[in-house]
């Protein structure tokens, strides 16, 4: 049986009542994108939602997630955070501002708020897995139940 473990993700699930399961995958250091992670857990990749961190020209950082296999375009995400442009924070800096090493960003938990965006394309599933906080660990939570608790503004904001 596999440990028990709650990050502060898990936790903040926890205190709002939402439930959630957990699904485990293999990882290592050379595969955390998200095509190795649609790879290993059982679900429609359309499904798996990935967290990136970026900032603005005035370095206020806001929270974007997409699906896996997709990638963010940053003019409309700028356009819709209503910022001049954004791009993404380095690498080195993700742990010092969220809290989460890469491969184990989630949206949930974080030591700050962020604003938060997500592409539309979330509306067309019932359920949604995002990373629990930890590398090889998926939540899978509501969708309702997760826009409702982030607060976040949905939009297209991925490549077509």
């Amino acid at each position: 049986m596999a440990k028990k473990f709650k990050t502060n993700a898990l936790r903040m699930l926890d205190k709002a009542k939402i439930p959630y399961s957990i699904k485990e995958y293999e990882y290592d250091e050379e595969h955390l994108d998200g095509r190795h992670v649609a790879s290993q857990v059982d679900m429609d990749p359309n499904a798996i939602f990935k967290t990136l961190v970026l900032h603005d020209h005035h370095n206020e950082h806001l929270v974007c997630c997409v699906p896996v296999l997709e990638e963010i375009d940053l003019k409309k995400l700028a356009k819709l955070a209503g910022r001049k442009s954004v791009e993404m924070i380095h690498q080195k800096d993700l742990l010092s501002v969220t809290g989460y090493m890469r491969g184990g960003c989630s949206p949930v938990g974080m030591k700050k708020q962020f604003p938060t965006y997500i592409d539309e394309s979330i509306l067309k599933v019932n359920e949604v897995a995002f990373s629990a906080g930890k590398r090889g660990y998926q939540m899978i939570v509501n969708v309702q139940q997760i826009l409702t608790y982030l607060n976040v503004e949905l939009g297209d904001i991925t490549r077509k």
